[in-house]
């Protein structure tokens, strides 16, 4: 693979900053790999309330929220974020749960995007270029 294959393709992404909060590292890392790869910047919170506060700080231009996770789950950290300064910022939910209700749910409180677990990275990364050109 030559050197320029491994250059982001949009010099404008490298501005866009990504919180990741999930609890599964495995996700976490490659995830991060990846977004990193596309010239994101990426920040990580390993359960809800350190999402909430690194969201807070950080000031993320979009979310990628697991839905399950420890301290305080992903619908609960997508409730106070819409309450909160953060109220636009694109989120898009991560989940292993196959319920139709927890979409429904998610959709109703804000989400921008939902995708099920296990999921290709090409859509992820789609979604990601989608949301951000569109906030």
């Amino acid at each position: 693979m030559a050197e320029e294959d491994l250059q982001p393709v949009d010099d404008a992404s490298k501005t866009a900053k990504i919180l990741i909060v999930d609890d599964d590292v495995e996700i976490i890392e490659s995830v991060r790999y990846a977004l990193e790869h596309e010239g994101y910047e990426v920040v990580i919170a390993r359960d809800g309330n350190q999402g909430l506060a690194l969201a807070e700080k950080e000031s993320p231009d979009l979310i990628i929220l697991d839905m399950m996770m420890p301290k305080r789950s992903g619908f609960l950290v997508l409730e106070k974020l819409r309450r909160m300064n953060e109220a636009m910022v694109p989120v898009i939910m991560i989940t292993g749960n196959e319920g139709s209700r927890h979409k429904a749910y998610a959709e109703l409180l804000g989400v921008s995007d939902y995708i099920r677990k296990p999921f290709q990275m090409d859509k992820l990364l789609r979604a990601v270029g989608t949301q951000l050109a569109s906030a």
